[in-house]
């Protein structure tokens, strides 16, 4: 089983480019991913995570996510390689967003977070993914 579920801060704008046989979008980025656990006396560090979108997923991305902004990817892990002109090969990791989601509720004008904008990450569907439920902002939260 390939998997991977990510959340993180995008480092850049989605950059988007179209492939030459079909013209079909792509778009990639990166996201900042916080490690887990912080040894003490030491700033927390941070992953940087090459991300790929298709096709109507890559649309979504390039359309509404924007640098800074704290995202959820789910998707998978793919490896591939080349070799340049100059006959160097080139290595590179990256994920295939399968699903991508906001993580963090709408900034209004000013930039700060509204609260009437409620939305939750894994509880809103936003591009991809079918949840089974959602939370609204009357709900009674067990914690």
């Amino acid at each position: 089983m390939n998997k991977v579920i990510l959340m993180g801060r995008l480092t850049r704008d989605p950059e988007v480019r179209y492939t030459q046989t079909n013209n079909t979008l792509v778009a990639t980025f990166s996201l900042a991913v916080n490690r887990r656990f912080v040894r003490q006396g030491e700033e927390r560090q941070a992953d940087f995570i090459n991300i790929v979108a298709w096709g109507k997923q890559g649309e979504f991305c390039s359309k509404y996510f924007k640098k800074g902004q704290q995202v959820g990817i789910i998707g998978r892990i793919q490896t591939r390689n080349w070799e340049d002109d100059k006959g160097q090969k080139h290595y590179v990791t990256e994920v295939i967003a399968e699903e991508a989601y906001f993580a963090e509720g709408r900034r209004d004008s000013a930039g700060d977070m509204g609260n009437d904008n409620f939305e939750n990450t894994f509880g809103t569907e936003m591009a991809g993914g079918n949840s089974e439920f959602e939370i609204t902002p009357s709900d009674d939260l067990p914690f």
